[in-house]
């Protein structure tokens, strides 16, 4: 069995050089999972640096190990109530290769495909809806009473109801192929384990028309918004950076199934068809002591060059088309706007993602055309393996799950790297970025402030899915006087088990109880 040795914690120092004040943004709102932005000002009040911190952790890659194999696909969807659908699918895909079958029987890849497209569709949808278009729509600095989903409905009714009836869609083809809409039990290693009724495939099929539709409204509205602010939006929070994601065999996009393809930021392809198997080779995971999310990087360009970025902008520069006609001419137009300069930048994800989503609307359309959904092998079998490795491209960007197994079925080693890790170096340059565009010396407010969160959303973090770098984040344990601003007492235990009471609080990355 391989062994994996522990990486070391990355050389970067707590506190930033030259900062001597700290703004902290606790919690980060509209996201899923629980985090906080930390602002470093030097004495003039410029912005130093701004870190994204996630404070919760879930140690699944720890406590899966020594269970059976096979419950892996429904276990590691306790990840995250928004994802369950990508974690379940990488996992049976990674199963798939433990039990030797590396071709699905038909009906059981275009279920699992369906069931794919109805999770991206309905998470695009939630994300555009419910968390961004509030910014996008009513303005960054809004009224926050009524920067959120209920001001945008009193505002625009019809569009809100549209959103909530994609999102609906999607989830009902999750239901029907999963079993339920959330934490489904269908995908088996090897295949799955149900095919769609004639009376299920009828009546999605039905309504999948104007589900298009409205997602090519959705496209139409977000070109025009980037029409009307088309500087600001491409330089909000922007840099260059490297793209990651996988691509069909033709180069086309697939989000279910692929190789490796990185993309430096001019275009020119500087890795090619990577054997998703071999991603150890391929990436490093660095950890920082301020937060419980990892920091991956490509190898051969190590720090920082090799940070890169995942999810929907990097998968539509990286291929080299998409399968439908609709949404391969909208992205098309994405690419060429604005000189290309959207497209690299951090509020372009928007766009992106509303692209997908109408991928995918097309993609369920077409599929459910299909009648293998209704019958056919539903399994396959091969010779029994010990390692498997199973990637997909998530809503959120590349999701990699990794299991090693015994001869007695239990696992025995188990490595999570999310598509919101992958992109754990990009969202720290990204509010930095912001942060010194917009905060370095003014007076702060609650709209500037939300400019930070703004960048953070572009991304749609699942910051509990991300949570996994065990014993690298020191514990502090602080003791308050309701009269007193300060810690009257302190403890820290840091990773490698000493404990200290420091003379002054803390400089980042911890929460006090």
């Amino acid at each position: 069995m391989t062994q994996h040795a522990p990486q070391a914690v990355s050389p970067r120092p707590s506190l930033p050089a030259n900062a001597t004040r700290r703004v902290a943004i606790d919690p980060l709102s509209r996201v899923e999972g629980h985090g906080k932005v930390t602002i470093w000002l030097d004495d003039d009040g410029q912005v130093v640096e701004a870190r994204l911190h996630i404070v919760e952790f879930r140690g699944f890659e720890a406590f899966i190990v020594g269970r059976p194999y096979w419950e892996a696909p429904v276990v590691v969807q306790r990840l995250c109530g928004i994802c369950p659908v990508s974690h379940h699918l990488a996992a049976a895909k990674a199963l798939d290769r433990l039990v030797g079958v590396t071709q699905l029987p038909p009906t059981a890849e275009k279920m699992r495909r369906l069931m794919h497209y109805g999770q991206v569709l309905q998470s695009h949808a939630l994300h555009f809806f419910y968390l961004a278009a509030p910014d996008l729509l009513l303005g960054f600095s809004a009224d926050p009473a009524q920067r959120n989903v209920f001001g945008l409905a009193a505002q625009k009714p019809e569009l809100a109801r549209q959103g909530i009836l994609v999102r609906q869609f999607g989830q009902e083809c999750i239901e029907a192929t999963a079993g339920k809409r959330i934490h489904g039990t269908s995908a088996v290693p090897g295949g799955i384990h149900k095919n769609l009724s004639r009376r299920e495939r009828m009546a999605l099929l039905s309504r999948a028309p104007e589900i298009r539709s409205w997602c090519e409204a959705a496209v139409a509205l977000i070109e025009r918004l980037f029409t009307e602010h088309a500087r600001f939006f491409a330089q909000f929070g922007s840099f260059q950076t490297k793209t990651f994601s996988l691509v069909a065999a033709d180069g086309s996009l697939d989000l279910y199934d692929g190789t490796f393809r990185v993309k430096e930021a001019n275009g020119a392809i500087l890795i090619d068809h990577y054997d998703p198997n071999d991603y150890d080779q391929l990436l490093v995971e660095a950890v920082r002591p301020w937060s419980y999310m990892k920091f991956p990087y490509l190898k051969a360009y190590g720090e920082p060059d090799g940070f890169y970025r995942v999810g929907p902008s990097a998968r539509l520069i990286n291929c080299d088309r998409l399968t439908t006609a609709r949404a391969e001419a909208a992205r098309q137009r994405f690419l060429t706007f604005d000189q290309g300069a959207v497209a690299h930048s951090t509020l372009g994800y928007h766009w992106a993602r509303l692209i997908e989503m109408l991928h995918c609307a097309e993609l369920i359309e077409a599929l459910l055309t299909d009648a293998d959904l209704e019958g056919g092998e539903l399994r396959a079998r091969g010779q029994r393996q010990h390692r498997g490795v199973g990637v997909i491209e998530a809503p959120r960007g590349t999701l990699i799950h990794h299991y090693e197994v015994g001869d007695d079925d239990l696992i025995t080693y188990c490595n999570l790297i999310v598509s919101t890790t992958h992109n754990n170096a990009v969202m720290n340059q990204a509010v930095t970025t912001a942060a010194k565009a917009f905060l370095s010396g003014v007076t702060l407010t609650e709209a500037l402030l939300n400019h930070i969160e703004v960048a953070v959303r572009a991304f749609d973090p699942c910051l509990s899915c991300a949570t996994h770098a065990l014993g690298q984040m020191p514990l502090v344990v602080s003791l308050h006087h309701k009269d007193v601003p300060t810690p009257i007492d302190m403890l820290v235990r840091h990773s490698d088990g000493t404990i200290e009471r420091p003379t002054a609080a803390p400089a980042l990355g911890t929460k006090g109880t």
